[in-house]
């Protein structure tokens, strides 16, 4: 149970919408905007994200909005259990060790790392989007755990995914105003 009034993060956005309506359009933007990346290939990744910081909520969100956009959760475990013998795209290995090297090591983080993905044949903006990705599911991670939020359950995950698969995160939050 959380240890303030809010009861969800969406009651959390609406009680001080000063402070969170920019991470809403952030959010969006980074989740749903341009970028070189699949809205299912950014779910994975902030779902691999929220699993290496043990953040249940997020893990168990992402992974729902990603499985209802045709990303097989066993592929999520795949890349949890040993990203070098999941069944991902080769191109992909660099990405998703860039982003567990950003999550868990970040100062260690080098040119080296970008090099890697940038020679897999991805370009800039996908560096960019991959980091964007990351570094906002740590922000989000430690947001949702501060506040003690627990994970719903999977009907409400399911729930969720399709609201904001179908209509954005922004509107999806919006909408609970």
């Amino acid at each position: 149970m959380p240890f303030l009034p809010q009861q969800s993060l969406i009651e959390l956005f609406n009680h001080n919408p000063k402070r969170y309506s920019p991470l809403t359009q952030l959010v969006q933007n980074v989740m749903r905007g341009e970028s070189a990346f699949t809205a299912g290939e950014r779910e994975l990744i902030a779902a691999y994200v929220s699993s290496l910081n043990a953040c249940n909520f997020c893990f168990g969100s992402h992974q729902a909005i990603a499985a209802d956009l045709n990303v097989d959760p066993q592929l999520l475990k795949a890349v949890i259990n040993d990203i070098s013998t999941a069944p991902i795209e080769e191109r992909f290995r660099p990405v998703f060790a860039l982003v567990q090297k950003l999550t868990q090591t970040p100062s260690k983080t080098t040119q080296a790392d970008i090099n890697e993905v940038l020679a897999a044949g991805w370009d800039r903006q996908a560096v960019e989007d991959a980091i964007a990705v990351c570094s906002l599911f740590n922000f989000m991670n430690r947001l949702v755990d501060g506040f003690g939020f627990e994970s719903p359950g999977q009907e409400q995950l399911m729930g969720m995914a399709k609201m904001i698969n179908t209509q954005g995160y922004q509107a999806v939050i919006q909408t609970a105003r």
